[in-house]
């Protein structure tokens, strides 16, 4: 699967088709596999912890969450490449897994949100089998507790677990579980558990066709998300022009 480089992170110069075909192609090969979607956030993340940055490129893809990955994918030739964002993707592979009989796991949310975005769910896709839902407390589960949790799953064995923990916490405790969960592939979509549970209303489709779905979100919650959207943009916007000088400036010299 082709990727582009954005600030070293290998995100997949993919549209939605190819990127449930992607998610479709581990389930039935059993993969075990974790898949994360970023955008500016989840890479300016990587920039400040190394740890991300190893995760996004372990991720069986790391999917374009956010129109600037597109933009950038599309400097550097990829003009197929389009943005996957969590709560899109959800209603993809809910829309198949209902003919396909994908089980589904929902784990994050606050207390009550899981079983909420089930209930949604369930009614808009008649015959959709989610199979358990959990809302884990702030804290680390203890010892016991995440013994409970295997064998939870061990019992299910969800085919996709959806994680909506917020960046990087998703990401890191995907990566914490990867190959000791019995579930085919975990996916990290954030706040799409918000979105669907209607808990939190999404920008207008020409915002975010825009880029400005960020915008959006920062007027609905200002205080949580200020520092992530009027540090880390501007903070990104230099970066990546930085790379795509620089990278020219190579070729020219190679040429």
């Amino acid at each position: 699967m082709k990727s582009v480089d954005i600030l070293g992170v290998p995100v997949a110069a993919v549209n939605m088709e190819e990127a449930v075909a992607g998610i479709e192609e581990n389930i039935r090969k059993d993969a075990g596999v974790f898949v994360t979607l970023t955008g500016v956030h989840g890479i300016m993340e990587s920039q400040y912890d190394e740890q991300v940055k190893r995760i996004h490129s372990e991720a069986a893809m790391c999917l374009p969450d956010g129109m600037p990955t597109v933009w950038v994918g599309r400097v550097y030739g990829h003009g197929n490449m389009r943005r996957i964002c969590g709560p899109d993707l959800m209603l993809e592979i809910m829309k198949i897994s209902v003919a396909k009989g994908y089980t589904h796991f929902f784990y994050g949310g606050k207390q009550g949100v899981p079983e909420l975005l089930k209930e949604r769910l369930v009614s808009r896709f008649p015959g959709l089998k989610i199979v358990g839902t959990l809302s884990p407390p702030f804290r680390p589960l203890t010892e016991q507790e995440e013994i409970e949790f295997k064998e939870l799953i061990e019992s299910l064995r969800p085919d996709i677990i959806w994680v909506g923990l917020s960046t990087p916490k998703q990401e890191k405790w995907m990566f914490e579980h990867s190959g000791k969960l019995n579930a085919r592939v975990m996916i990290g979509v954030g706040a799409a558990f918000d979105f669907h549970a209607g808990l939190l209303k999404r920008a207008p489709h020409w915002m975010q066709q825009l880029g400005l779905e960020w915008f959006f979100r920062l007027c609905v919650e200002p205080g949580r998300l200020w520092r992530r959207y009027l540090y880390n943009n501007p903070r990104f916007v230099w970066l990546i022009l930085r790379q795509i000088i620089r990278e020219k400036e190579f070729i020219h010299i190679v040429e």
